[in-house]
């Protein structure tokens, strides 16, 4: 079996992103990190952004908050932060604390800043197809792994164990696009395992430790893992990695797989902001520079 290696994909991210980065002249794109409370999960992840960004290129500013701020008190940080005309890209991470509006929250973003798909304008333009909105991070990052690695879904038959507006569902009509055909298990589908075993592609974004192993699987299936847990004090997915070695013909590691990778589809977006915001693209394309360096 064949191990994905999330590494791969982001270093071709950044080259992509470097020549992006080239009409750029005067100003560095700025990504705005909005973190409420001390969620261990969302703090590792901030420290991950923070380098990806910075080896990227782009400035990050970190925001935050204590988690019993009022909403009255918060709106007013963040409407402060979504009007600030020196920020590009707005990460806020979730679920708020009880006592936040997150549905008025999300309503409220800039849908240009969203470069994690939390503005419902996003997620319509996501779901319907439009290449104008950002998906979601982790949904886009199988993609580009799957497009850098020459996984040609065209045809193919994926099951996607998992239908979160996070992953499952955004993933299932961006693989759509791309002429998949696309299966959603959940927590009420009859027999996961036999859906499972007809598949070309299996996608596991269920938040279960290991619960995808060989009898899931048709011979040579590809399995492209998601899911982070913590089991016996151990990072893992939501696929049994070693069980699966003689079943499956590629698949992602976790750590160092479709995680990886996020982080670097979060900088892509910023800089897609930064270029829609300022008008960078309508300049190169006049000075006859490039169509799209991050296509």
């Amino acid at each position: 079996m064949d191990t994905l290696k999330g590494k791969d994909t982001v270093e071709a991210m950044h080259g992509k992103m470097q020549l992006a980065l080239l009409p750029f002249e005067g100003f560095t794109p700025h990504l705005a990190i909005i973190r409420v409370g001390e969620n261990p999960a969302d703090i590792s992840y901030e420290k991950g952004a923070k380098k990806r960004m910075e080896k990227v290129g782009i400035r990050c500013s970190t925001y935050q908050f204590p988690g019993n701020i009022t909403q009255k008190e918060f709106m007013e940080a963040f409407n402060f932060i979504n009007s600030d005309e020196d920020v590009d890209g707005i990460l806020l991470f979730r679920p708020l604390p009880k006592q936040l509006d997150e549905k008025l929250i999300c309503q409220t973003i800039d849908p240009v800043k969203d470069v994690d798909c939390i503005s419902p304008v996003n997620v319509a333009k996501v779901l319907s197809g439009d290449a104008d909105g950002y998906a979601p991070c982790t949904a886009q990052a199988v993609v580009e792994l799957l497009d850098n690695e020459k996984i040609d879904v065209t045809g193919k038959e994926v099951v996607i164990i998992g239908r979160s507006m996070v992953v499952g569902r955004p993933l299932s009509m961006m693989l759509l696009q791309k002429n998949a055909t696309v299966t959603i298990c959940h927590t009420k589908t009859v027999d996961v395992k036999a859906v499972c075993r007809r598949a070309d592609i299996v996608v596991a974004c269920a938040g279960r430790a290991k619960m995808v192993d060989s009898s899931y699987l048709k011979n040579d299936a590809v399995v492209i893992d998601v899911g982070i847990n913590e089991l016996d004090g151990k990072l893992c997915g939501d696929v049994d990695f070693d069980d699966i070695q003689d079943v499956a013909s590629k698949a992602t590691p976790v750590p160092g797989g479709v995680g990886m990778v996020t982080t670097s589809v979060l900088a892509k977006h910023v800089i897609e902001a930064a270029t829609r915001r300022r008008d960078i693209e309508k300049v190169a394309l006049r000075n006859g520079e490039t169509d799209s360096y991050l296509n």
